[in-house]
């Protein structure tokens, strides 16, 4: 994805395509770039190749038989759109010649360049591409696992569980508490708890008069606390209370069966608790070794190539791309940037110079947004933000600008 600024979110998927040299391969033998996870990152990637090389053979994998995306999905939780509205089909993707299946893959193996599938078939590649996404943590906090986010939904991936949290959100009877649970560490999409806190309090507003919602949070500051902070004095006065680290904000364990959550502040018993557990890579990613120390995939920064594995590229929420943000914009960017690497190394070239960006929007209400932008550049061989907000005010105009943006990525990320 190019370099972002006012235009951003009208068309900067081809844009950012159309930027980035690379010269058709000539070749008797296709290449052939197997790509494993067809969420933002995997499917932008396998268009892109096919974007910029038609002779390049893609075969994009995902054995998952739904997928939602993850943003806007705040906005279904309070009925300002739809689930069915979030689902992606993979026509368009097929349409431009990606050969997408649903069959799962069970392991890869680098020294035979090979994928294997579930049924156990063998599939050989040129470059492999690894967009796993992330996966929640059992047992952080203590007590938390799946049978118990069907109690206390995270929804931080977009489905079954959005419904039900939505479906128990307007449950919530009159004076009852609303908790959410931010997890330490790295995640997905750093802003959109507190996009979910402000969404759900205008809901209990406009429904109950006498609802409470606190953010239990692990850590000290948040992306842009003072614009959030303000918005919510403004907006939903007395309504919302943000709970640091040093007054019980971290959560440590969680009784399912009573809705209680627990810190060093105490016991806290609630009607409706949306826990966010920590996040690591997709299970592929740390079977296959592409994971380092920290838990996270380490890759270069111009190419994305992973730093543990040659010829193997990992793109998206699961990657350590310096200062890059986990969010849909900055994988499309990756993943944009990773395409015209991969065909660049695949005719000796060096890989393009990358200038990346991401924009997230935070719903601060049914009708104003707030938007979270910054700009990259490879600096001694890191990404590193060159460039922040200009206007960090939330209005009406960036609302209408998230949802153009997100038709957008739609469009760039699914031919959808």
């Amino acid at each position: 994805m190019g370099v972002m600024r006012r235009r951003e979110f009208l068309g900067a998927g081809s844009l950012a395509l159309a930027a980035l040299p690379c010269a058709p391969l000539r070749s008797a033998t296709a290449p052939v770039v197997i790509i494993v996870g067809a969420g933002f990152a995997g499917s932008c990637c396998a268009l892109a190749l096919r974007h910029l090389d038609p002779g390049v053979r893609v075969l994009l994998f995902d054995g998952r038989s739904n997928y939602h995306t993850c943003p806007m999905s705040n906005e279904a939780l309070v009925g300002l759109r739809t689930l069915a509205s979030l689902a992606v089909s993979r026509a368009g993707l097929k349409r431009t010649g990606v050969e997408y299946s649903r069959a799962a893959i069970a392991a890869i193996d680098p020294a035979k360049r090979t994928v294997q599938l579930q049924d156990g078939a063998s599939l050989a590649w040129d470059r492999l591409v690894v967009a796993p996404g992330i996966r929640m943590l059992d047992g952080d906090p203590e007590g938390y696992d799946e049978a118990a986010a069907l109690r206390m939904p995270h929804a931080w991936e977009a489905g079954p569980l959005t419904d039900l949290l939505a479906r128990y959100l307007a449950a919530v009877p009159d004076g009852g508490t609303v908790a959410i649970s931010v997890p330490a560490g790295l995640m997905r999409c750093p802003p959109a708890p507190y996009e979910r806190a402000s969404l759900i309090a205008e809901y209990l507003m406009r429904r109950r008069r006498r609802c409470k919602l606190l953010i239990f949070d692990a850590n000290n500051h948040f992306p842009r606390q003072d614009v959030f902070t303000a918005a919510w004095a403004q907006l939903y006065p007395g309504v919302i209370e943000w709970i640091a680290p040093n007054d019980g904000g971290a959560i440590t364990r969680v009784d399912p069966g009573t809705n209680t959550l627990y810190s060093t502040s105490g016991a806290h018993r609630v009607a409706l608790a949306s826990v966010i557990p920590r996040q690591a890579p997709g299970a592929l990613a740390l079977a296959s070794g592409l994971c380092s120390g920290h838990g996270w995939c380490p890759v270069k920064a111009a190419t994305f190539e992973s730093e543990l594995l040659p010829d193997v590229y990992v793109i998206g929420d699961a990657c350590i791309a310096g200062a890059m943000p986990k969010s849909a914009s900055a994988a499309r960017g990756q993943a944009q940037q990773c395409a015209a690497a991969i065909l660049a190394s695949l005719a000796g070239r060096p890989p393009p110079q990358p200038a990346l960006a991401s924009v997230c929007y935070s719903m601060v209400s049914a009708s104003s947004a707030l938007a979270i932008r910054a700009e990259f550049e490879l600096r001694q061989d890191e990404l590193q933000q060159i460039a922040g907000n200009a206007d960090v005010t939330p209005s009406s105009a960036h609302a209408h600008e998230a949802s153009a943006w997100y038709r957008d990525m739609r469009a760039s990320c699914f031919a959808d």
